[in-house]
């Protein structure tokens, strides 16, 4: 089953959520600080994260964009708002889904379940081998080649080629590459992003005037062409 790490810093909400996931087999890590929340998703890696917004040390949506910028566990969140406005805005920082108080020990199980079924079912895609032209990646075991000859790659190099090998033919946007490679909600340097993709070029033996596998959209971004 799944290691949650459970958020909430009230103590009866938190016996009765404890014992449902026991009970259902998974394995729970209450705690009632967004700080140690963050700390560790950061350091332990859990399957996934219940997050209730009033906690008492820094406001619940807040703790989700920190939570994003370290991490893509998924995390459902709980919480009392439910105008559309308030929901949006969660699922806009971050959130993979969301439970409004009060709910039942049953609710927020098959709402784990749906989740934790779609992010495997994501991973497992993510996972598989990957081959554009001579170029082939190996997401498992974190490799690439070209033409046979492996190609030295940082980890964020090789995290921003992976991300656009699985999408070929997509016009990828700077801000995405933000969000899902960096785990940033907002886009900071573009420089940043330019600098990765001028060095994947040059290790895929390729310019900007002269592309191969990484072609610029002039003000959108960058697509990955498979050039066979």
């Amino acid at each position: 089953m799944a290691l949650i790490l459970l958020v909430e810093d009230d103590r009866n909400i938190t016996a009765a959520l404890t014992r449902a996931l026991s009970e259902a087999g998974h394995t729970v890590r209450p705690v009632d600080r967004a700080a140690t929340a963050v700390r560790i998703v950061t350091d332990q890696r859990p399957d996934l994260v219940i997050l209730d917004l009033g906690l008492p040390d820094i406001d619940g949506t807040d703790a989700l964009k920190m939570m994003r910028s370290v991490s893509d566990v998924p995390v459902i969140v709980a919480t009392a708002r439910r105008s559309e406005a308030d929901i949006i805005e969660l699922l806009s920082a971050g959130a993979d889904d969301y439970v409004t108080k009060p709910f039942s020990g049953g609710h927020i199980l098959a709402r784990i379940n749906a989740v934790l079924r779609r992010v495997r079912a994501t991973t497992e895609q993510q996972l598989r081998d990957i081959t554009v032209g001579e170029l082939v990646i190996h997401p498992r075991q974190r490799r690439a080649s070209l033409a046979g000859q492996p190609l030295q790659l940082t980890r964020r190099e090789f995290d921003v080629l992976a991300y656009l090998a699985q999408r070929v033919g997509q016009v990828i946007s700077r801000r995405e590459l933000m969000s899902e490679v960096w785990n940033q909600a907002h886009i900071g340097e573009e420089q940043t992003i330019d600098v990765h993709i001028s060095w994947l070029r040059r290790k895929l033996g390729e310019t900007a005037r002269q592309p191969r596998f990484l072609h610029t959209v002039r003000g959108v971004g960058v697509m990955m062409v498979d050039p066979r």
